[in-house]
């Protein structure tokens, strides 16, 4: 059933206000008349988490987190209503009893199931809601046998139970519990002349017509007319019963919706109008999507509208761990579209998003991966109980997304088979119908327009094989593999890589409770797979040691502040590097998604944007990287480097291609320039040789005598020397000792707004701003000498004037304003 937005003359009203929530022994009050004797009851947040509302009271934090999962969690309220009403409860986490006027009227068994309540108002009602201890349940819950056991999330038990495996992955994330009404409760005053029990809508794109299918039910026969409007037309839908509904619009040259890397997300209110009844079905998007699996068979590529589209972005996650169904993610969204990212993912280890999550990248273009709330674990399948609660999420799931033009991949879960196969059971032996079979039908039927996947990874002779299927690529990252190792993987598509631990910006580090990386708390903000003798620290610093040829372990203590400057820049880079190779025209890549597109609580996370929402320097290094018109640069060895130029618009581009490489002095040693036209929708490869035209060992790959240079920048300008797109190479160990290359900047404007003038005598590497007032708009970029680069600041609340400082990892830092 499609989701339906609102119905004229029903009102609906959230139930947000009046709730209170008490804690108590397993068990220790069964009805809500004994919940009323409990000692304590305290202001509650609904929607939102027990952990929530005591957190508001100062009575719960992430370092404090209490054990919510050892007690009941009662919560009541009342309300006034009169007539026919519908209660509905989109989401209790996670075994729950709801009493209505002291009835049981639901007993929820899943934390992803929505609950509807039919009854008649006759005035002021109770309502009440037992949320059982978790743990007691987990530990005597009994199911079929495991055949694998994971160690990341605990305990094993939770595979037989539905929440969500947050709060249970030590080193992971932060031991959350949620508990309580975690997404809306609604109230529904029954005013229009008939229920609506069905709504189907499928739009699709053939050529420039839009086809919008609709389907619908009441509870009762209506007379008509029946009629769907959408872009401004409409047509009447034929009576197949009396109680049903159906026919399809046909508009002409409709715009299409395209993810906003290739053109606009454009989007059509949607409506069926009964009588003078408007069923308000929201906006919808017309478009195609398929996937491309390559002339052999292994890829998996997807093309929207017929077009080819390189999937880049991250997976997003709760920006408040313990309000993961009601926080904001519209901050977010725009952050990952500013950056360039045209998908994001929602991971089976995390909970599915609100629905405002789907709505706001609907209207940023950014495509949807999306996970079922599956990881890890062999779940059940031969429990029909079990199956049938999970189809009963899988609809409701896909109900709420079945318009939803960004809703592109639907994955059965994440990492149940690799977790099987690593343990030692072949592919045929981890293979699970709930996935392979169950959920890929009842997406086939419900979400035909989207692309099923079992699980991720998936595909090849294991199932976590780099070079088929769908990967999660951590071979330049987590496994400390050189960058060579990029295009020896032959990816095809990953839905996970480039994952470290990385360093907020300075400001952001002041601003924690612990910021010193030598303090003995510090590790606890570090990700880590329970297990492992590393973590993603360690991964950082080796690739920090090979980018300066310094022992990070040695530099953490004598130099805390260089260390973390050489812990912002490598990954950054490093993922440059990446995405350089995979956008590359004749690269197999055809997608990557970082891991974790936000840090779940302070510290040195995943996220390439920090707890707070503010992006650190793997964000920016990410938006050079993802743009629509896109410069990378290759290290081809003895050929040079491979220049490869990226414009995914629509339009033609007349560009100045640039290529520069300097030293130590003011000179480039090289320079040269041509003008480039880039075809829409194009990808072409130059070889720097071929550009210059005479031999310079760009790549150092020769070795005759000491290296000339230190870096090498390509950029993409346009007519009026505006910069569109560039990318550098610094020759491993150079440039990555602080000394005096004529660093400089000053506080000025741009457009009427505060910015920052910042220059350099030499090449400067890796230029960041500590900001003690604001934020700049970009960090991590390399400067040629000479230049000067004007990057916008935004104020602060207090509106001061900018001050603060500006660092490369080859200079020593400047200051500007009145910086004290």
């Amino acid at each position: 059933m499609a989701l339906i937005r609102s119905i004229s003359g029903d009102d609906v009203a959230a139930l947000t206000s009046g709730w209170t929530l008490a804690l108590c022994a397993p068990d220790a009050a069964l009805t809500p008349d004994a919940a009323d004797r409990l000692a304590e009851w305290l202001p509650a947040i609904v929607p939102g988490t027990a952990a929530e509302a005591l957190r508001a009271l100062g009575r719960w934090s992430l370092d404090s987190p209490g054990a919510l999962h050892d007690v009941d969690v009662w919560y009541r309220t009342s309300f006034e209503a009169t007539g026919p009403q519908s209660l509905r409860f989109e989401g209790l986490a996670s075994l729950a009893e709801v009493f209505l006027d002291g009835a049981l009227v639901v007993a929820s068994q899943s934390m992803f199931v929505g609950h509807d309540i039919a009854f008649t108002a006759t005035g002021r009602h109770r309502l009440a809601i037992r949320f059982k201890a978790l743990n007691p349940v987990l530990a005597s819950v009994k199911g079929p046998r495991a055949r694998w056991r994971p160690m990341m999330i605990t305990p094993g038990t939770l595979r037989l139970v539905r929440t969500t495996p947050l709060g249970h992955m030590p080193g992971w994330a932060p031991p959350v519990a949620i508990v309580g009404p975690w997404r809306p409760v609604t109230l529904t005053a029954r005013r229009a002349p008939f229920t609506v029990t069905h709504v189907g809508l499928r739009p699709r794109l053939e050529g420039t017509r839009g086809l919008l299918d609709a389907e619908i039910r009441f509870d009762r026969p209506v007379a008509g007319p029946v009629a769907l409007h959408c872009a401004g037309a409409s047509v009447a839908l034929a009576p197949a019963a009396p109680d049903r509904f159906a026919g399809r619009l046909i508009l002409d040259d409709i715009a299409p919706w395209w993810p906003h890397s290739h053109g606009e997300p454009a989007l059509h209110a949607a409506a069926i109008r009964v009588g003078t009844v408007d069923v308000d079905l929201g906006r919808v998007g017309f478009r195609t999507l398929e996937c491309d699996r390559g002339a052999d068979g292994k890829g998996f590529a997807l093309r929207v509208n017929g077009e080819p589209v390189f999937c880049r972005g991250a997976s997003y996650m709760p920006p408040d761990p313990a309000a993961p169904g009601t926080a904001d993610p519209l901050p977010l969204v725009r952050l990952a579209r500013e950056a360039g990212m045209n998908m994001l993912r929602i991971s089976g280890t995390t909970t599915p998003p609100p629905q405002a999550f789907h709505d706001a990248c609907d209207a940023a273009g950014i495509l949807v991966w999306h996970d079922l709330p599956f990881a890890n674990f062999d779940y059940p399948a031969s429990d029909p109980t079990f199956v049938a609660l999970v189809e009963a999420e899988a609809r409701q799931m896909f109900d709420r997304i079945e318009a939803a033009p960004s809703t592109a991949v639907i994955c059965g879960g994440s990492e149940m088979a690799q977790q099987a196969v690593m343990l030692g059971l072949t592919p045929s032996q981890a293979a699970n119908p709930l996935f392979e079979d169950i959920l890929a039908r009842l997406a086939a039927d419900r979400l035909p327009d989207a692309v099923y996947v079992p699980h991720t990874p998936w595909g090849g002779a294991l199932p976590f094989c780099t070079n088929e299927g769908v990967t999660h690529y951590f071979g330049a990252g987590a496994y400390l593999r050189p960058i060579e190792d990029v295009r020896r993987a032959e990816v095809r598509f990953a839905s996970e890589c480039l994952a470290f631990a990385n360093v907020p910006s300075p400001a952001r580090l002041r601003a924690m409770t612990v910021n010193d990386p030598n303090d003995a708390a510090w590790k606890a903000g570090v990700p880590r797979d329970a297990g492992a003798s590393w973590d993603f620290e360690d991964t950082r610093d080796h690739y920090a040691g090979l980018l300066a040829g310094v022992d990070p372990a040695l530099l953490r203590t004598a130099d805390p502040e260089r260390y973390l400057a050489l812990g912002r820049a490598a990954p950054a880079e490093l993922m440059e590097q990446v995405f350089a190779e995979w956008r590359r025209a004749g690269s197999t890549a055809a997608g990557g998604l970082v891991w974790f597109l936000n840090d779940l609580a302070p510290g040195v996370g995943w996220g390439v944007i920090d707890a707070a929402g503010e992006p650190k320097a793997t964000y920016f290094a990410l938006k050079r990287a993802f743009g629509s018109v896109h410069v990378g640069l290759t290290d081809e060895g003895l050929n040079g480097f491979g220049i490869h130029l990226v414009n995914e618009t629509t339009t033609a581009r007349d560009l100045i291609l640039s290529l520069a490489c300097y030293g130590e002095t003011p000179h480039p040693l090289v320079r040269v320039e041509r003008p480039v036209q880039l075809a829409p929708r194009s990808a072409q490869s130059l070889a720097s040789d071929a550009l210059i035209g005479r031999f310079f060992d760009t790549t150092r790959a020769y070795r005759f005598g000491p290296a000339a240079h230190d870096a090498t920048i390509a950029r993409l300008t346009d007519a009026a020397g505006h910069l569109v797109a560039e990318a550098t190479h610094v020759l491993p160990g150079r440039a990555a000792a602080p000394r005096d290359i004529g660093l400089a900047a000053a506080v000025t404007t741009l457009a009427g707004r505060p910015a920052l003038g910042i220059s350099a005598a030499r090449f400067a590497r890796f230029v960041t701003i500590d900001d003690e007032t604001g934020h700049a708009a970009d960090q991590g970029f390399c400067l040629a000498p000479g230049e000067t680069r004007i990057v916008p600041l935004r104020p602060g609340p207090g509106g001061e004037r900018p001050r603060g400082r500006v660092s490369a990892l080859n200079s020593h830092p400047v200051a500007y304003g009145d910086v004290s």
